[in-house]
């Protein structure tokens, strides 16, 4: 695919995804959401891992309310089932590990664009927002899904109801996000933690995903059954000989991954 809204990058397995409309905040478009989908997709097939960002002063300031691709008003449930969920499926189902390295504003469905990574660093200038009640909406995009489960029902709800900014610091607080980090380290931070990630075991990162996703829908039972099979899993793996290997002969492991 030819890029036009974003830039995709592949380099010592770190696939970057940079989301590419500045004069416009970063606001998804179809052709934005459909080139965020594709990218997501091959860099499941060729990265270790995938880190999405924003080129300029924002991340996402989510929907580009001026975006008529088809002409007339937008059908919001056909774009939320035939754009969104394809585009956040492919992040939140990427096999590798994901970053959102939130480097300005992430607001709306931006916001929970980044939230469906699985690690969120955060710029303490960035902010957060579920902007969705300001224009008579509910929050969409995967965040009445996402919110909950990562900072609580109380905070979930005023956050979609009050449509507040909640400050990166605020987020890390809560446990919106994984750190906020200053930002004058915050570029070579994310960086240095997507390197960290893309020379370690990916079959058992896969696991982790595969444990903790499935852990929202599981008894606990069913936790101890997935986690055996995952597990089983890794244990077959290169990286869990080399691991062990490594262990035993006091230095670090280098991991081949899948």
């Amino acid at each position: 695919m030819d890029y036009q809204t974003i830039t995709y990058t592949l380099k010592d397995g770190v696939a970057l995804i940079t989301l590419a409309r500045p004069d416009k905040m970063n606001a998804l478009n179809t052709q934005m959401r459909a080139e965020i989908t594709h990218a997501a997709t091959q860099a499941g097939k060729e990265a270790r891992v995938l880190v999405l960002t924003g080129e300029g002063r924002a991340f996402c300031t989510g929907q580009d309310l001026g975006d008529r691709t088809a002409g007339g008003s937008v059908d919001m449930e056909r774009t939320l089932r035939d754009e969104y969920a394809p585009m956040l499926r492919a992040v939140a189902n990427c096999p590798i590990p994901t970053i959102s390295a939130v480097n300005g504003p992430a607001a709306g469905a931006g916001a929970n664009l980044a939230l469906a990574a699985d690690v969120v660093f955060a710029a303490e200038s960035a902010y957060f927002m579920q902007a969705f009640t300001r224009i008579g909406l509910i929050p969409d995009a995967g965040g009445t899904y996402t919110l909950p489960r990562t900072m609580g029902t109380a905070k979930a709800m005023g956050a979609a109801l009050f449509a507040d900014k909640i400050s990166a610091r605020q987020a890390d607080d809560w446990g919106m996000i994984w750190e906020a980090v200053p930002d004058a380290s915050f570029d070579s931070h994310w960086r240095a933690k997507a390197a960290h990630l893309a020379n370690g075991p990916t079959v058992a990162y896969a696991g982790v995903k595969a444990a903790i996703r499935g852990s929202w829908d599981n008894g606990f039972e069913e936790q101890l059954t997935l986690e055996a099979q995952e597990q089983g899993i890794c244990g077959k793996s290169r990286d869990f000989k080399e691991g062990v290997l490594a262990f035993t002969e006091k230095r670090a492991a280098t991991f081949e991954g899948r």
